[in-house]
């Protein structure tokens, strides 16, 4: 698995930590490769990750900015993409487990430590089995390619 990870200028620090954190665990972590200044926009960074996360099989991304929402915002733009802003761990589990999330938007106004545990909760939660789940997720890939049929 890869993980693609960007982050803003106010995600910077909360980036970095990340990713020595993932590298640590054996995981392939990837930098989106985005200069940062104080002056970038988070939707560069969110369109570059949610572009290599829909392109790369097995694959997850992790966005960082103030406190998550634009990102979050951006990345679903990106055909493929089904981003979650999570502020805890159950956040990312339902975003995963229920919505087929493969992007996770953060906040750096968290703690590094629970932006870990959140963090692990998304990587290591199973993507969706249940009908019910899959059933909805169908719903919003359908439409994001024109092929929905509205109720």
């Amino acid at each position: 698995m890869t993980i693609y990870i960007g982050a803003d200028h106010r995600g910077l620090e909360a980036k970095k930590s990340i990713m020595d954190y993932l590298k640590e665990k054996n995981i392939n972590v990837v930098d989106a490769g985005l200069p940062n200044n104080d002056l970038d926009d988070y939707p560069d960074f969110a369109f570059k990750v949610g572009k290599l996360v829909s392109k790369t099989q097995d694959s997850l991304g992790i966005l960082i900015c103030g406190n998550g929402v634009g990102m979050c915002i951006a990345a679903n733009k990106v055909k493929g993409v089904r981003c979650v802003r999570a502020v805890d761990k159950d956040d990312a589990y339902k975003g995963k487990n229920h919505n087929g999330a493969n992007v996770i938007a953060l906040g750096a106004n968290l703690d590094i430590n629970i932006l870990k545990e959140i963090i692990d909760t998304f990587i290591l939660t199973a993507p969706a089995k249940e009908e019910r789940h899959l059933k909805r997720i169908n719903k919003i890939i359908n439409y994001e390619n024109g092929e929905y049929n509205e109720l």
